[in-house]
This record gives C-alpha cells, sequence and structure tokens, in this order.
C-alpha cells in the first residue's frame, strides 16, 4: 500500500544553502566538515546560529567515520548543541530525506526555521566502505557469497541492459555527460572531459561496471535552511518552496526485486507529485537531480520518475534530452559522478543545486530553461528505499 499524501499546516522554504568541498581523504574532521557547509548555508540566509531552532543531521553508517554514536558526535558542528536536534539515517537516501524531516518540523509548526545538515566522511583511517557495506545483508542466504556493491550494481546493470536492449556505450554518456558538467561547480571532486571510449577504458571493476562509471569514494558536508511561510517572505525576496515530498521502501532482499525498474522510486516519486499537484512530470518538472552514485542509475532513477519510458532513458540521453540545454536537464551539477559522492550529503547536494538553479544562481551551470520546478531524488540502505522532493518558485 502507498503512503498517503502529508498534509502541511503551513508552506516551507528553503531560504539558504551551503557545500565543504568534496574530496577524498579531507583533513577536516566531520564536524569541521559539518560546520563549514553549516556556516555557509546560514551565511546566505542572512541569518546567524542563534536563529536557528533546531537541526536536522544526516549522516550513514557510524562505521564510515569510524566513531560510535556519530550523530551525537557531529552534533555541536552541525550547530545542534543545546537545540532539538534529529539524526535522519536512511543510507544513501539520507540527504534527500533529511529535507523531509526537516519538512515535517516546519510544516507541523513545531520551529520556524530549521537548519539540516548532512555529513559523510567515508576516506578516514578505517576500513574501505565496502568492509562496512558487507555487514548489512542477511546472514545466511547473502553474506556467504561475499557480496559487495560493485557487484550487486553490476548485477542490476546488466539486468537492466539485458531486459530492454541496452549498450555498455549508452551507459557511459552518463559519466562523460555528469563529469563535464561538474568542471563548473566549485565543490567538485572528480570534474572531467572525457569521451564514452575513455570510460570503456577504464578498468573493469565487476562486468559490466567499469571504473569510470563508478562515483568516487568521497568525504564532504552539505546544508540548507528551512524557514516557515512568514519568515521566509520577511528574510528572503526569493524563497524556494517545498512543493512535495515522496518515500518510499520495498524489500530489503535485493534477489527478490525488480532489478529492471525502481519501483521504489515511481511510488516515492507519485506521492510527491500528488502532493505538488503535479500531473503530468515530464512538462511540469524543468531540472531534475537524479541520484547517480553509478552511471547507469541515473537512467535507471529517470525512468523510476515517470520522466522517461522504460528503457527509453538511454535513447534520450544520446539524443541530448538531458543535457544541461536539454529539454529536461539532468544533474546539471555533475551528480555523484562528478562532485562525488559522501553518501548522505550527496542527496542534499542535489537538494543545494536545484535551490541555485530555481534562484539563477548556478553560475556556469545553470540550465538555459529558466527553471521554476524541480526534483531531487536519492536511494540508499539496502537498495531499497527512494526519497524524493519537488521544489518550486
Amino acid at each position: 500500500m502507498r503512503p498517503s499524501v502529508p498534509r502541511a499546516r503551513r508552506r516551507v522554504a528553503v531560504v539558504g544553502a551551503g557545500l565543504s568541498l568534496f574530496m577524498r581523504r579531507a583533513l577536516e574532521t566531520g564536524k569541521e566538515l559539518s560546520y563549514y557547509a553549516a556556516s555557509a548555508a546560514l551565511e546566505s540566509a542572512g541569518l546567524r546560529r542563534r536563529d536557528v531552532q533546531a537541526v536536522v543531521m544526516a549522516t550513514a553508517p557510524d562505521a564510515f567515520d569510524g566513531i560510535h554514536m556519530k550523530g551525537e558526535y557531529l552534533s555541536d558542528g552541525a550547530g545542534g548543541w543545546r537545540r532539538p536536534y534529529l539524526r535522519a539515517y536512511v543510507g544513501g537516501g539520507s540527504g534527500v530525506f533529511s529535507i523531509i524531516s526537516g519538512w515535517t518540523l516546519v510544516a507541523s509548526g513545531l520551529f520556524d526555521v530549521v537548519l539540516v545538515v548532512a555529513e559523510e566522511k567515508m576516506s578516514p583511517t578505517q576500513p574501505h566502505p565496502q568492509a562496512a557495506f558487507i555487514s548489512i545483508f542477511d546472514h545466511t542466504i547473502e553474506r556467504p557469497l561475499g557480496p559487495n556493491l560493485l557487484w550487486i550494481f553490476a548485477l542490476e546493470q546488466n539486468r537492466y541492459m539485458h531486459t530492454y536492449g541496452i549498450r555498455n556505450e549508452d551507459i557511459a554518456r552518463v559519466s562523460v555527460k555528469n563529469k563535464r558538467n561538474a568542471l563548473g561547480h566549485p565543490a567538485a571532486q572528480v570534474g572531467a572531459e572525457l569521451t564514452v571510449q575513455d570510460v570503456l577504458a577504464s578498468e573493469v571493476v565487476a562486468w559490466p561496471v567499469h571504473r569510470l562509471m563508478v562515483s568516487p569514494i568521497s568525504d564532504g558536508a552539505a546544508a540548507i535552511v528551512l524557514a516557515a511561510e512568514d519568515v521566509a517572505k520577511r528574510i528572503s525576496a526569493r524563497p524556494v518552496w517545498v512543493e512535495g515530498i515522496g518515500w518510499s521502501l520495498d524489500t530489503s532482499y535485493w534477489g527478490n526485486r525488480d532489478l529492471a525498474y525502481p519501483r521504489y522510486v515511481e511510488d516515492a516519486a507519485r506521492m510527491a507529485y500528488a502532493m505538488a499537484g503535479i500531473t503530468d512530470p515530464r512538462k511540469q518538472i524543468q531540472v531534475v537531480e537524479p541520484y547517480d552514485p553509478f552511471a547507469y542509475k541515473e537512467l535507471h532513477h529517470l525512468e523510476g520518475l515517470l520522466l522517461a519510458d522504460r528503457g527509453k532513458a538511454p535513447a534520450d540521453l544520446a539524443r541530448g534530452r538531458f543535457d544541461r540545454d536539454g529539454e529536461l536537464p539532468s544533474c546539471p551539477s555533475g551528480g555523484l559522478m562528478g562532485v562525488g559522492n559522501p553518501i548522505a550529503a550527496a542527496g542534499l547536494m542535489k537538494i543545494c543545486e536545484l535551490y541555485w538553479q530555481l534562484r539563477g544562481e548556478a553560475g556556469p551551470r545553470q540550465v538555459a530553461n529558466s527553471p521554476k520546478r524541480g526534483l531531487a531524488q536519492a536511494w540508499g540502505d539496502l537498495m531499497q528505499i527512494g526519497t524524493v522532493a519537488v521544489l518550486g518558485v
């Protein structure tokens, strides 16, 4: 059964956004990364920490940072000390789930101003993230196979390609587009000018996934400021409204899902569209930031978001529909493939990008169609969670 559409008592707006640099092996602690992003978001909103009434922190497994009770550890860096403080955690879906969590606090009338921060430090002096991921699978029927995310996603990409007759060069175009888009992003980790041949010439990590089809291991933080309508109109000439939110949870057993189509994304999208009053998303969404930790996932998710026909997103990409100057710009930021992938912060980075795009403040990344409405989506945990937010001006 699909979740009911949330009914807000108050409109909620994004009034500020900030990012740290995304990089590998940042010297800064998670607290410091959180502080940089939170401070930038507050400064852009013209607010100070004393104006914040509550803080939402999104951060994924404690093992990534190598710190027990990581949410509590990060609280002072994120501005949550001696304030109501909530940790939002649904794996890779956490970044977009964090704006959903913040929205509930403001829309419900509990608070007028909420700071939302997302942080991940995936390359500390701890084991590789895969050492943490191995522990999330079922101990009886999955762990004996020695699973890791690379080969599970290789299975999914292979199934997607086989079902719809997609070629690997079709997938490689996502890496080319997003890494090129990231060249215009000041926080980007791996922006580059590549060709399809460059991508396919890179190392095969698990067939058919090549090294340049995988987002990098990253450290970083992102933050936004949410405000109730009366506050937002008072402090901002151009608030960006949270028009719709949605989330969905599928089975945690990856062997039991249709790997060719992300049903959990469609369910989350339909929930957000219903709340935003969207009946024709392909016409009513002008810019989109789908979750792209692997190149094929952007195409997979665009189809789940009902923004492309099943199996047809690669053809749309090839004809330029998802280019920054195309009909529906997708990942104009550069996405996770280009900017980087600090797990929880990656999804909130996409919310930041929509904020700047909808306000016309994205600089060299600004899309050409003067967007009035955008969508961000994230995905994660045991690859079964979909989180969606629709923003508009």
